[in-house]
């Protein structure tokens, strides 16, 4: 069974919208949407890994965030530690770097069912806490 350990920045901005991208047709759990994020490379911290992956996914540089929440899921293929982070400072203007679309949505807006079902107690946390 494949183990995973993912970081995942939820990008908010001050007037309170997430930034989202959407998963290729060809990914697991594709055409899902995703807060931007990936696995955790050996030797790297959760928060490292978070800085790398929003700098590579969506350009921009984390000067501010915090843990959100962290969560246990488990696949019939994979089992997933995801790290959520709440970035609120950064520099640059995420967009999709490779190739994925991605918009702002307002943070009482998000709908579990459109993420991968991994992300609906964040989802509702976040969704709550608007």
């Amino acid at each position: 069974m494949k183990k995973l350990q993912i970081s995942v920045g939820i990008i908010r901005n001050p007037q309170g919208e997430i930034f989202i991208t959407q998963r290729s047709a060809d990914a697991h759990m594709a055409n899902k949407l995703e807060f931007p994020g990936g696995k955790i490379e050996e030797g790297e911290s959760s928060e490292q890994a978070l800085v790398r992956e929003l700098q590579e996914e969506v350009g921009i540089t984390v000067k501010s965030c915090r843990l959100f929440d962290k969560l246990e899921y488990q696949f019939p293929d994979r089992h997933i530690t995801l790290w959520f982070w709440l970035v609120d400072v950064w520099e640059g203007e995420p967009w999709g770097k490779e190739g994925q679309p991605g918009r702002w949505i307002a943070q009482n807006a998000l709908n579990a069912g459109d993420f991968p079902p991994a992300n609906e107690p964040v989802i509702a946390k976040l969704v709550q806490n608007s």
